[in-house]
């Protein structure tokens, strides 16, 4: 696998996933650490120059810095070290401007193309695997998840990079100032690591648990503000109420289970520091009063002593931000390895410009993934092409699913669905489903203007064509007494619609596509008599000469149709025209019977 896709292989440790996934971002965060490490370099520079005025106070005229310029003159010898000292802060405050700048500006890139590509990647999945989900957990992976890696990469990493860069740095002086004090300062600093690694793991599966209960809470109260109307009906408060009381519990107890051991990290850690720094101040004391150890350099070390150790107490919580975030990562990053829609075969065929042929089901075999029955056993049919065929049949007969199959939202087990010579795994997803004016019973309208929503399948629509649709689909009276007509918000989901609104907006939404191909769930389960039979003349002209596919219960929608076929429990169980399945006095018959409150003789 090429390591530009390392970041797929759930295997790998979640930082080297980042990288990997981070690839084209190499040479912006290899420049960020570089100006981390110089940024500490010059930071801890002014302290070794405090020893070196502490050397001029004590040793005068004799001291290292004389020695080194020439420069017996002890102001000439401080005025240097200020200026050294001003050029040292100077460079640090640049180094830091250009490392935040940098962190921060890469964080931001990262974010916002790793939010992009996962709902994109979303979009391309498979159904099922979109099903299966629940919404709010995949917002809150979008969101909250990418959020915590936004956070790490401003400030976490150059906090690491810190880390690291200061302890080499601050170890190097103390092996060339004193090679004894520098082995007991620096001997508590593996300890230090094992303490933060034994942490570390004890921490990260817990993070994690910690994710998935807020991404519980999240999905439980998306769930519950769309559904708002149904819990109030049902005078269900007390009951939704409790359930996000107990997942806010558990995400509580989950939280309390990490902190417990979160919350010794850094007290642990701050008594093996205070070893390190004991030994510096009482060896560099010994050997300074009967050692001749240059008081200077003992001053140096006492200082140095507390950046080489106490940075470590940082590690406790950057130990803990880094667990939480690298349990984000891999929330984040596992969902691009979901399976894409992909076609089965590699000819992504496109028929341009668009031919009509029918539409054939050969020996289909279909069982819902993790479903122990299946919906279609050897089921087989022929859809004429440019007619308008029906289907009808109890829930569960598998009328849905035979939409689903067409759209090729699922594929079969086995056997073929044809498009003319071709299968519809043969075509391009997204140019087959262009060729489709979709209504479904479940209207969704989006956050927009109405008509945002009915130019929806077709963006470049012009306005004479938007205000067609508006009559045709009988909402014409309906937007004339809106203040701001068809540029008026429908609100989130369009609730602020009747369901025969929005309902005849999604059918002027198919309208204006006006694809070749036309399917109609319950589309007009939801308007009034009157309203339905202005819609149905509209349809008869626009659908005249397509391939329309029409499910329903309100048998008066296809009584014109040219073909009508009965289902029950994935089989056709009669079919024909109207009148011939009216004159077979079967199902059709009496469910015709009960809906126009005839009797059968």
């Amino acid at each position: 696998m090429m390591s530009e896709e390392n970041y797929l292989k759930k295997s790998r440790y979640p930082l080297l996933r980042l990288l990997s996934y981070m690839h084209g971002e190499r040479k912006a965060y290899l420049l960020a650490t570089l100006y981390s490490i110089l940024n500490k370099v010059f930071d801890i520079f002014p302290e070794v120059l405090i020893g070196g005025a502490v050397a001029v106070v004590v040793n005068r005229k004799d001291s290292w810095l004389a020695k080194l310029t020439g420069f017996h003159n002890l102001f000439v010898q401080l005025a240097i070290l200020g200026l050294l000292t001003f050029i040292a802060w100077s460079l640090e405050s640049w180094f830091q401007y250009l490392y935040s700048l940098k962190w921060r500006s890469l964080a931001q890139v990262v974010e916002n193309k790793l939010r992009v590509e996962t709902y994109q990647h979303i979009q391309r999945a498979s159904l099922h695997q979109i099903d299966s989900t629940p919404t709010g957990q995949l917002v809150a992976t979008m969101n909250d998840d990418i959020n915590q890696l936004e956070r790490f990469l401003e400030d976490g990493i150059n906090q690491l990079v810190q880390i690291f860069t200061s302890t080499v740095l601050l170890a190097i002086i103390f092996v060339l100032c004193s090679p004894l004090i520098a082995l007991f300062a620096v001997l508590p600093i593996p300890f230090i690591l094992i303490g933060a690694f034994y942490f570390q793991n004890r921490l990260a599966p817990r993070f994690l648990g910690v994710r998935e209960k807020a991404a519980s809470i999240s999905a439980a109260l998306s769930n519950n503000l769309q559904s708002i109307l149904s819990i109030k009906s049902y005078t269900a408060e007390k009951y939704e109420a409790d359930h996000i009381e107990m997942l806010s519990d558990d995400y509580q107890k989950a939280n309390q289970a990490t902190i417990r051991i979160s919350s010794m990290v850094t007290p642990v850690l701050r008594i093996v520091i205070l070893i390190g720094f004991l030994c510096t101040l009482l060896i560099g004391g010994y050997e300074t009063l009967y050692k001749g150890m240059n008081v200077g350099i003992f001053s140096l070390l006492i200082f140095l002593s507390q950046r080489l150790l106490w940075p470590f107490s940082n590690l406790a919580e950057v130990t803990v931000n880094f667990q939480r975030v690298m349990a984000s990562t891999k929330r984040v990053l596992d969902l691009l390895t979901w399976p894409k829609e992909v076609n089965t075969t590699v000819n992504d065929i496109q028929l341009v410009p668009f031919e009509y042929h029918d539409i054939v089901f050969d020996k289909v075999n279909f069982t819902y993934p993790k479903s122990p029955l299946p919906v279609f056993n050897d089921f087989s049919l022929t859809i004429d092409a440019q007619k308008m065929v029906a289907f009808v049949g109890e829930t569960g007969s598998g009328k849905s699913t035979l939409i689903k199959l067409l759209e090729c939202f699922y594929a079969p087990n086995s056997g073929t669905i044809r498009y003319g010579k071709h299968t519809l795994q043969q075509f391009d997803r997204q140019w087959w489903r262009q060729q489709i004016s979709f209504v479904s019973q479940d209207v969704y309208l989006f956050s927009g203007t109405i008509r945002d929503n009915i130019a929806y399948g077709n963006p470049v629509a012009t306005e004479s064509t938007i205000l067609q649709a508006i009559h045709d689909a009988g909402l014409f009276s309906f937007v004339e007494s809106l203040p701001d007509g068809i540029a008026t918000q429908v609100g989130e989901r369009g609730l602020s619609l009747s369901g025969g609104q929005r309902q005849r907006i999604a059918i002027a939404r198919a309208m204006v596509k006006n694809a070749p191909i036309f399917i109609l769930d319950e589309a007009t389960s939801a308007v009034d008599n009157e309203t339905e039979r202005v819609i149905q003349m509209a349809l008869d002209k626009i659908i005249k000469g397509k391939t329309t596919i029409i499910i329903a219960h309100r048998l008066s929608t296809i009584r014109h149709a040219d073909h009508i076929y009965v289902m029950d429990k994935g089989a056709i169980v009669s079919a024909g025209t109207h009148e011939t399945l009216l004159s077979e006095q079967g199902r059709y018959a009496k469910l015709w019977a009960i809906q126009t409150g005839e009797s059968i003789q």
